[in-house]
């Protein structure tokens, strides 16, 4: 079993004045006071490259993956949002800016299949979800991913850390792996970003079932019991049939918020439409397991 590396975030419940180098146990929420109605979610849209912040500068370090080095960028969310000691403000900031350890769980399950003969990323379309430093979808352009599009709920994550992250890492010679990948960036609510994702044509999947991602990646994105129908949803709509397939990293259950990766794969298995399989567990000294699952359509009939 893998275990956890320092610098990465487990979601925090309570707020602290400690910065992301510490690993916490839940989400923490900035406001106490009595709910109000959320606020309606962002627009859809996509960031291009340069659109990235010039007021926020990441700070670059580097996560070694075993062996596998990665670049990631530190910013706080008082300087993106004007938020301190929050990991989750409902509608408007939702976690983007801190590196989760199911990101790195990913990475490191992605590399083992490839290393096992078990995953091609060569040539393949790739949607990471809820991306953050986007270090999956990096992974996949130095593997020779065709196309790499990035996913967060926040446009400023994606101006601030994501594309910055996405520069840092990848080669600019036209020759080396990874730098023909087409990577775009789009920001936007689970329920209405399919709207605006390229090549997807949902209303005529049945006549082009090809359309869509050969391969969805999320880390972290199943924390909340309330989007949990609409990132399934989002899902069904992005994969490319009947081939596709979806790799989530996640803890088994997220104290404070509910979710976890059991609620998950539970309303997948109510569905029916596709298979699950457990392909990795990290216990990482905690009681908390994180999983990572690797979702595909049951049969070429669905």
């Amino acid at each position: 079993m893998w275990s956890n590396q320092s610098g990465l975030d487990s979601f925090r419940l309570f707020p602290s004045n400690d910065d992301d180098t510490k690993p916490q146990l839940g989400f923490s929420s900035l406001d106490d006071s009595p709910q109000i109605p959320s606020p309606l979610p962002p627009p859809c849209i996509e960031v291009l490259p340069s659109q990235v912040s010039s007021s926020v500068k990441p700070t670059l370090e580097s996560v070694n993956l075993d062996g596998l080095t990665l670049l990631k960028g530190r910013v706080s969310t008082h300087d993106v949002f004007a938020l301190s000691n929050s990991d989750l403000v409902p509608g408007k900031y939702e976690g983007g800016l801190k590196l989760w350890e199911g990101s790195l769980d990913l990475v490191k399950t992605l590399r083992s299949e490839v290393e096992s003969n078990n995953l091609s990323l060569a040539g393949m379309k790739v949607l990471e979800l809820g991306c953050g430093h986007g270090l999956p979808g990096i992974y996949s352009c130095l593997q020779g991913a065709s196309a790499v599009h990035f996913q967060d709920f926040n446009s400023e994550v994606l101006q601030c850390l994501t594309i910055p992250n996405v520069v840092a890492n990848l080669p600019v010679k036209s020759q080396s792996p990874g730098a023909d990948s087409e990577v775009r960036f789009f920001a936007g609510d689970w329920s209405e970003v399919h709207r605006i994702l390229p090549n997807l044509q949902t209303d005529n999947r049945d006549s082009n079932p090809s359309l869509g991602y050969d391969i969805i990646l999320m880390a972290e994105t199943v924390y909340s019991i309330s989007t949990l129908p609409a990132l399934y949803e989002l899902i069904k709509k992005c994969m490319s049939r009947p081939h596709g397939v979806v790799y989530m990293a996640a803890k088994k259950y997220y104290f404070g918020v509910g979710g976890g990766s059991r609620r998950f794969i539970s309303l997948v298995e109510k569905d029916g439409v596709m298979v699950a399989s457990l392909i990795a567990e990290v216990g990482g000294g905690s009681s908390n397991v994180r999983e990572v699952w690797k979702l595909q359509f049951k049969s070429l009939d669905r």
